[in-house]
């Protein structure tokens, strides 16, 4: 094959992955209210698919959890392919990737020519990406899963999602709005078709809002701008997936291979260079950093340069060149960073009331092992209950799940949460394992508790104010309810005794679902609210006392 068509099939390639990355994360939700539906639902296609393949997802998972999710297995199709390739999935796979690589073609004529070449060069901060997998790999070690928010796909996952998604909902309703408001009939047909297309393709059934989307979406946007400047900024200096792949390329039988004797030094090779691998004849080949792009060998007029299996490896650096010092450094910091995150009193002796977390969640220090804080769960969640954590869980839990239920409750159908969650930091449950709808939980089923509800009876109607309010009786979905009505005799602001009925909470009952501070209509701060105390998740975090029957003795 021509180095040309090598260069046009990489590009087709990168295309076709990453619309079928988008695909999939526009796919990862419910398109329609789940509210009422009896038995399990599933999405009908595997959204959480790229990131079941990504090696250090998996690795750092198997590290924390001394196990392997089911679904991360995959991800050995990339190792194996890269131990024979190289780090093709950083040129031909990654959806960020492909898009530092078109943002890096759009660097201004005045970046062009020896700049540019000059620019391509290796640079010793490229480094700086194997101290931060070997920082990720050993705080791993020992249950912390935290740097995994700079996983190029959870990032991009998260960005999208949470940020750049919603914004293009909003904008999109606000055109169609617009030209549908419009005396024209043309208009007014045209915002028909939009809403159609939107509707089949990106827009969701309800306009999602996020804690946070402003700055998710800001990181997105410096780490591509940042290509204008350097090509591939984020690949060649800090992403901890590029150099996992970097590591294991070294061991690869597909390499470069150079003839001195047909370069013209005019160094063309390095004009579109992606890695910074320096594929010149006049320095070493630094094979970990290579994306194999094929742009230095379609770009080369005297053909001096190929790619071919088994190569000549007197003029390759087969991995990363790194100082002794500054490698026990990061170990030394991987080991102290989840001990220092966790002595913070909001681990464990001050715990945030509103830490909330999905259904199937597992217990704290488990779940932050193994969440790579990716947003499928918070995309998924059919009423925009999930949101990024922000101080709730301590810097450790950042931008992890967490229920937020002034903007949403979990509905008692939905466990697509778990579905999609791609490491099993939200277990994978059932609605029957929920048991929060009596059609199909099992007789005598303990339902799965989020928390429990408390009230303000300062600012609840019936109790402070005598006015008959029983919107969160009605909005209460277990049966029996969880919160039931007393009739009560109260005196009004003019001395005036009046019956309303006062709501309360039945702790034994109650899940923590929220729909009740949800439809409070005390709108600034709810008269009811739920905290986190009960939940199915801890031992600790309890509020009644388990009864322990014991069974006579004969």
């Amino acid at each position: 094959m021509k180095p040309s068509e090598l260069s046009k099939l990489r590009r087709i390639s990168q295309v076709v992955f990453l619309l079928l990355f988008l695909s999939l994360l526009v796919q990862t939700e419910f398109r329609s209210p789940l509210k009422g539906i009896v038995g399990d639902v599933r999405l009908p296609y595997p959204v959480n698919l790229f990131l079941q393949f990504d090696p250090l997802v998996s690795l750092t998972n198997a590290l924390a959890t001394h196990s392997l999710y089911h679904g991360l297995l995959w991800s050995l199709v990339i190792l194996i392919a890269t131990f024979f390739l190289g780090r093709f999935f950083c040129g031909w796979v990654c959806p960020l990737g492909s898009l530092n690589h078109f943002f890096s073609n759009l660097k201004s004529e005045k970046k062009r020519g020896l700049r540019l070449i000059e620019s391509n060069r290796y640079k010793k901060w490229q480094t700086l990406k194997y101290y931060v997998l070997i920082v990720l790999l050993v705080s791993s070690l020992f249950g912390g899963a935290m740097l995994l928010l700079m996983d190029p796909l959870s990032l991009l996952v998260r960005s999208l999602a949470e940020s750049a998604l919603p914004a293009a909902s909003l904008a999109s309703r606000g055109v169609v709005d617009s030209l549908s408001q419009s005396n024209s009939g043309v208009l007014a047909f045209l915002a028909h078709a939009l809403q159609w297309v939107m509707s089949v393709t990106f827009l969701s059934f309800r306009q999602p809002h996020f804690r946070q989307a402003f700055l998710l979406g800001l990181i997105l946007v410096v780490l591509l701008a940042a290509n204008l400047r350097v090509t591939r900024f984020w690949c060649r200096a800090l992403c901890p997936l590029g150099a996992l792949l970097g590591v294991v390329s070294r061991w690869a039988i597909l390499g470069l291979e150079r003839s001195a004797a047909n370069c013209g030094d005019c160094n063309r090779c390095l004009l579109h260079c992606q890695g910074g691998d320096d594929p010149i004849p006049s320095a070493k080949w630094r094979k970990a950093e290579c994306h194999l792009c094929f742009n230095c060998v379609s770009d080369c007029p005297s053909a001096g340069i190929k790619f071919k299996f088994f190569p000549a490896a007197a003029a390759t650096l087969e991995g990363p060149s790194l100082q002794r010092r500054k490698a026990f450094t990061s170990v030394a910091a991987g080991l102290a960073l989840l001990p220092v995150l966790r002595a913070s009193t909001s681990f464990s002796a001050e715990r945030n009331a509103r830490l909330i977390r999905p259904p199937g969640s597992l217990d704290e220090s488990n779940f932050l092992a193994r969440c790579i804080r990716c947003g499928e769960c918070m995309k998924v969640c059919p009423n925009n209950a999930l949101h990024p954590a922000w101080t709730e869980a301590g810097l450790e839990g950042l931008w992890s799940p967490v229920l937020m239920p002034r903007i949403g409750y979990c509905e008692p159908s939905c466990v697509l949460c778990g579905q999609v969650c791609p490491t099993g930091a939200i277990w994978e449950i059932t609605q029957a394992e929920k048991a929060w709808l009596p059609a199909t939980s099992k007789p005598g089923a303990k339902p799965i508790s989020l928390g429990t509800a408390f009230y303000d009876r300062g600012r609840c109607l019936p109790w402070a104010m005598a006015t008959e309010c029983i919107v969160c009786e009605e909005w209460c979905p277990t049966s029996p309810k969880a919160i039931y009505l007393v009739e009560a005799d109260v005196e009004d602001a003019r001395g005036n005794f009046k019956r309303v009925r006062q709501p309360h909470v039945d702790p034994a009952r109650c899940v923590g679902c929220g729909a009740c501070e949800f439809a409070c209509p005390v709108k600034d701060q709810p008269a009811i609210y739920v905290s986190s105390i009960g939940e199915s998740r801890s031992r600790t975090n309890q509020i009644l006392l388990q009864r322990v029957t014991r069974e006579p003795q004969s």
